[in-house]
């Protein structure tokens, strides 16, 4: 078989990794040392890639759903002759609890499958393939397990029901009735390792994941609009944390096309600043602000003293800087989508709009960073100078363009918005002296943007300043405070937009974008429910909350026409935009404003008639 839908996959976590195994029973990816470790099981890119399936014989349908408040999955298997379950689950450190989850994981798939009715015959596929797909591993019987052996790698699979071993790979057959059990687990190591690999009681790691996702998820009881879905988001957000790190990954996977047959087949198992910004305002929304110090610490971490040169925009999960791509051309990619990347260039470019959406989340999570910690204040600062010192240079945008640097809108937006946010902070950031150079260049800023980012052909702010073109990007400009939604610029601008690059309620980046980008659909729900037209952004949200998965996963884009998720899965990037416009609905039908005006002594040039209460 191979994997012929993106989102006939669901995501199983561990604070470490991430698995995906979709409705047939087959895991089709497993990094299990860390999200951005070599596969040992990459199906979902190459039928030769490496999977493990267990599944019914003949034929069956599969209806299944996550266990509730937890990253655990369990798919019921219905055949002619009876019906069975399978419980899929990363075992956590057994006992872990709340914020403790995911800090130390055994790196364990546990599989646990029931008989529900009847009797089903059964088979367990494990065919391992190691470096992404370029190894076949030898196969032994060791301590009664089977042992996966090749390079640094070691797998370990132990199951209630024997398996006969062939070349790269073990497979088993067996009946099960009504009542009866059979646990399976894989374990990971490497293979010069001095301990021995974990072992661990299928039934046991599953029902103590359970336990150890809710415990997370009921420290964070977010009681706004679209309660469930806000929960079920903050949960799939926790699930692409690397725990050790507090680090949140832009998705679980590398490689899927963002258009079938394209080249646009990029890894993303890394860690954008701007996505750490977004990030953190969703977990603020979703009542996890206790993550929020961690957060800004691995940050300022991972950059180290803001210098010359360009600012870090992206990072491995442990602040790893060189991050430099190439193909792995023995893969065939998903629907032939070629090549697959590992690895990802962008992080060498140039993307002024990180600052802005440093700056935006630590005044947004002000509370939490009180008093602030040496490094976030170091981190905040040299921020804000680069934004003063560097708005007017091109850059290569948020979308990550890779021919010429531009002048983005966007871009210049959010080096407004981190002058503004230091402004605003005072005398926590900088000197008197300092602010008021800060609120001078955000005052330049904002005129350049106004005179220059507005097309009166395109009847809105466009992508580039001086250009034609429309970017969905614009839309971050109300969000951003940087002018009201209801002013007519930015009526006009949201009304072009939607209407050339909405389709059936997704909205492109650009009018070549293959497929609707979901955050952006997000950005649209809060900029129409600004400028007041709050029922109809509603609706909207409601539509694109539908586009998700059986299980409440998101691509990073979805095609319009077909509805088929696009790009890679489960992306933050879109998950984070339900959250963050479900809590923007909230606020605006309580009357709050998340952004209130800086008081007059932080607005020492431009006067307050450039710091009101924008959103």
């Amino acid at each position: 078989m191979s994997v012929t839908r993106i989102a006939d996959h669901g995501l199983l976590a561990d604070g470490h990794s991430a698995a995906l195994v979709d409705r047939d029973g087959s895991v089709n990816w497993w990094c299990p040392a860390r999200f951005d470790s070599p596969a040992v099981f990459g199906r979902l890119l190459d039928n030769d890639a490496g999977h493990w399936s267990i599944r019914p014989e003949g034929d069956f349908t599969t209806d299944r759903a996550y266990l509730t408040d937890s990253l655990v999955l369990r798919t019921v298997f219905t055949t002619a002759t009876g019906a069975v379950a399978v419980t899929d689950g990363l075992a956590l450190e057994p006992g872990a609890r709340g914020h403790q989850v995911g800090r130390q994981s055994p790196r364990v798939l546990a599989r646990v499958v029931q008989g529900l009715s009847g009797e089903v015959r059964l088979r367990s596929h494990f065919r391992p393939r190691f470096e992404y797909g370029r190894v076949i591993p030898r196969l032994d019987r060791q301590d009664g397990a089977v042992v996966a052996t090749a390079g640094a790698t070691r797998l370990s699979l132990r199951a209630d029901t024997p398996h006969s071993i062939g070349t790269g790979e073990a497979a088993a057959s067996f009946t099960l009735r009504a009542g009866e059990r059979r646990g399976f687990t894989v374990g990971y190591g490497p293979a010069y390792g001095a301990d021995p690999l974990v072992r661990l009681d299928a039934a046991d790691a599953v029902d103590d994941a359970v336990d150890g996702w809710r415990s997370w998820l009921h420290l964070h009881d977010y009681q706004g609009l679209y309660r469930d879905e806000v929960r079920r988001n903050a949960l799939v957000l926790a699930g692409m944390t690397y725990q050790p790190s507090g680090a949140v990954v832009a998705a679980a996977s590398m490689g899927l096309p963002e258009e079938l047959g394209g080249e646009r087949n990029y890894d993303y198992r890394y860690v954008w600043v701007r996505d750490f910004s977004f990030t953190l305002e969703a977990l603020w929304r979703s009542a996890c602000g206790d993550e929020v110090g961690r957060q800004f610490r691995w940050l300022a971490r991972s950059l180290g003293v803001v210098q010359d040169g360009v600012v870090p925009i992206m990072y491995g999960v442990e602040g790893e800087r060189d991050l430099t791509e190439h193909r792995l051309d023995h893969l065939g990619g998903f629907a032939d989508s070629r090549p697959v990347l590992l690895g990802n260039d962008a992080w060498r470019q140039r993307q002024s709009d990180v600052l802005g959406e440093t700056l935006c989340a630590a005044w947004l999570m002000r509370e939490h960073l009180d008093p602030m910690e040496p490094e976030t204040r170091q981190l905040l600062r040299g921020m804000t100078e680069r934004a003063a010192r560097d708005w007017r240079l091109p850059d290569a945008g948020m979308w990550e363009e890779r021919d010429v640097e531009r002048h983005h809108l966007s871009s210049k937006v959010q080096c407004w918005t981190a002058l503004d946010r230091a402004v605003r902070f005072g005398d926590r950031l900088g000197t008197p002296a300092e602010t008021a150079r800060w609120a001078a260049a955000r005052d330049e800023v904002r005129q350049a943007v106004l005179t220059e980012g507005f097309d009166d052909r395109a009847g809105a702010f466009t992508g580039t300043m001086g250009g034609a073109d429309l970017d969905a990007s614009a839309l971050l400009m109300p969000l951003a405070g940087f002018l009201p939604a209801d002013d007519p610029r930015m009526r006009s601008t949201i009304r072009a937009i939607e209407e050339r690059l909405a389709h059936d309620g997704l909205l492109r980046r650009w009018d070549t974008d293959p497929a609707g980008f979901v955050i952006c659909s997000f950005w649209l729900v809060a900029c129409l429910a600004l400028a007041g037209e709050r029922d109809r952004a509603g609706q909207l949200f409601e539509r694109l909350a539908g586009r998700s998965n059986d299980l409440g996963l998101l691509a990073e884009q979805i095609d319009p026409v077909t509805g088929e998720a696009r790009g890679n899965f489960p992306q933050a990037f879109s998950h984070i935009g339900l959250i963050n416009a479900a809590g923007g609905l909230t606020d605006l039908d309580a009357g709050r404003d998340v952004l209130p005006p800086a008081p007059s002594r932080l607005i020492p040039a431009g006067g307050p008639r450039n710091a009101g209460p924008h959103r």
